[in-house]
Parts: C-alpha cells; structure tokens; sequence
C-alpha cells in the first residue's frame, strides 16, 4: 500500500474543542442491487494507526488483515444493517438512516455515546444536525471513517458470500450484489433472486416470470 494515509488530525481537533467521544461513520452496499446496505459506526482510539485505507484502495487480503488490526485496536465498533426488503420499502436514504442509528445502538451499548459524528461524503443521511459533520472523501482523509469503511466491506462481503451459497448462479461471492457482468447474465437468465431490490431500476429491464418492479409507496412524514 501507498499513501497518502488518512490521519487522525480531524479527530484530534475535535477532541481539542472537548468532544470526547468522536465517532466515524462509512456504509457499503448502497449501490448494489443485491443484499442489504451496511453502515459501520466506530471510535478510533488516540493512537494512530499505520496502514488503514479507504476499503475501496485495498485488496480483499488487505482488506481481510486490515480489519482485523482495526478490531483489535478500535475502542469500539458498531455495525448495522439494512435488508434489502427494507432498503426497497424506505428508500436508499432512510434505509441508511436506520443502518446508521443501529450501529449507534451498538456503540451506546457499549458506553459510547457520540458527542460528534464525522459522516463519510456531503449528504446527511442521519438528519441529525450541530452533531453530524460532513467530510467528502472521508474515507480517504479521516482515519476513523476509513477504518469504519474497511470493517463495513469486510462485514458485508462476508454476508453476500454466505448469500452466495444459497444462490450460486448469480456470483455473489465475488460481485457482492454489485452489477457484474456474470450478475446482470443471472438476471437475464434466471431473474431475480430472493434478495435482490426489487424497486431498482434494473428491474425495468429484469422483468421475468411474471415478477413486477417492486413499487415503493412514499413516505408520509
């Protein structure tokens, strides 16, 4: 791995304003068409840690130790998910919100309760305004948020493989959901499995067997 590595300097601002628990926060998953969205929620101790990157900068090897570093030495880490029932019920933005509020369940678990949150992008999803910050390219400059979004891959990757078992021809365990070309030749072929979002568009084009696009009714609220 090369740099440039994301750093704690962003934290380490906030823990100089007084925030004592600063939490990064990463989500997987949100384009694929396949499985559920995942967000991980974690709080990075004071001491930097060498060789974190952006999940997306690292190889699934890579990806694999680098997560375990990252477990042994975060102070804490919440993960959750939202299905894929539930991302084509609420919509990509409230299902992340509800991925994001139960990883934050996780972490208040464990005694961790948020004095601020640095959000991975421009967009917050948890409407959660004065404690949320947004940093685009987080991921990539934010050392929290990158570890965040090594554990969050490492997590979903390893559910869409145990999915894979159950559904072999669509390559799960190497596409994760996202649209492969081997994925988008087990749609035309064999149509959409049972955890496919069925309100995607793709869908538009998958239609098969008599399986209409899933029509999600809009929020009144």
């Amino acid at each position: 791995m090369t740099g440039p590595y994301p750093t704690l300097r962003w934290e380490r601002a906030r823990w100089a304003e007084g925030d004592r628990v600063v939490v990064g926060i990463d989500e997987v998953g949100r384009g694929s068409w396949a499985g559920p969205v995942t967000v991980c929620a974690l709080v990075a101790p004071p001491e930097h840690l060498r060789g974190v990157r952006d999940s997306k900068l690292l190889t699934p090897v890579e990806r694999e130790r680098c997560a375990a570093r990252v477990r042994s030495w975060a102070r804490a880490i919440g993960l959750g998910h939202a299905s894929h029932e539930e991302c084509d019920d609420l919509g990509m933005t409230e299902a992340l919100r509800v991925a994001a509020r139960r990883a934050l369940a996780q972490l208040d678990a464990q005694g961790f309760v948020p004095d601020r949150i640095v959000l991975d992008g421009k967009h917050d999803y948890l409407r959660m305004p004065g404690r949320v910050h947004t940093v685009v390219r987080g991921d990539q400059t934010v050392l929290s948020v990158a570890a965040a979004s090594v554990v969050a891959k490492v997590a979903r990757d390893a559910l869409m493989a145990e999915e894979a078992e159950h559904f072999p021809h669509y390559g799960f365990e190497s596409n994760r959901g996202y649209p492969a070309p081997a994925h988008r030749c087990a749609l035309a072929a064999y149509g959409p499995s049972a955890i496919h979002r069925r309100s995607w568009v793709f869908m538009e084009s998958s239609l098969w067997g008599g399986l209409p696009r899933h029509e999600r009714h809009p929020r009144l609220f």
